[in-house]
């Protein structure tokens, strides 16, 4: 059977915290307003930027909302969206996996213009069969709705997948769909989110994305080889 892998993005294949941080900050020093702490910001990784805003803005109308992202995307379109790192091994780990014919499949919640871009940057669109995003109008940045897009624009089965990522809006998107989730602790996620979130499998080391295909195989995976919350 066709194992598809569906692979998140930002703290999964590369960390783009200094790129997403700093345009944040932008978009809110010119609305005027306060920028929060560094762990908050952080926290703004991941999840679709209405929602951030949203939790960022005093007053988060739809209108501030948007003009929030509009004056983000100012500056990530031209300087943030290269203020970013690939992760230690990841070409490896992706190279490792077309070996074994994996089908890798991008899948952010980011748009998929930068998505590309990115891509493009760190010599990586070799790997994937498809690259999957958000559009710009904001369709599709709930992971639920991009998985299901993704599924259903590569006729993939959900018995045929996993998804893999590093924050819970990963893992429940997959379970929305009626698939495995795999999270991972190098990017700004933690365990507990991700267990709690319902990931069947934690790994620790970019190197490990190399398992998955064995771990599909099994059909089940088996919780004896998590590592302990306690060294997480």
């Amino acid at each position: 059977m066709t194992q598809h892998i569906l692979l998140d993005l930002d703290d999964t294949l590369s960390d783009p915290k200094v790129g997403i941080t700093q345009s944040i900050r932008y978009a809110l020093t010119q609305l005027n307003v306060n920028v929060p702490s560094e762990k908050r910001l952080i926290d703004c990784i991941g999840p679709p930027l209405s929602e951030s805003f949203a939790d960022l803005l005093p007053h988060p109308s739809p209108k501030k909302v948007t003009e929030a992202i509009a004056l983000y995307r100012d500056r990530f379109s031209t300087t943030g969206l290269f203020e970013n790192q690939l992760y230690n091994n990841i070409s490896l780990a992706l190279t490792q996996l077309k070996a074994q014919n994996a089908v890798l499949h991008l899948a952010t919640s980011k748009p998929k213009v930068f998505a590309q871009q990115i891509l493009e940057h760190f010599e990586l669109t070799r790997y994937f069969t498809s690259i999957h995003g958000s559009e710009l109008d904001g369709t599709r940045a709930l992971k639920s709705a991009l998985i299901a897009h993704v599924l259903h624009q590569e006729s993939i089965s959900p018995e045929q997948a996993i998804m893999v990522g590093d924050r819970s809006h990963d893992i429940v998107g997959a379970i929305a769909n009626q698939m495995p989730a795999v999270g991972v602790l190098w990017g700004f996620g933690t365990y507990s989110e991700l267990i709690e979130a319902g990931a069947t499998h934690i790994l620790e080391r970019p190197l490990e994305l190399s398992n998955i295909p064995a771990l599909m195989s099994k059909s089940l995976i088996s919780k004896s080889l998590m590592p302990n919350p306690s060294n997480a």
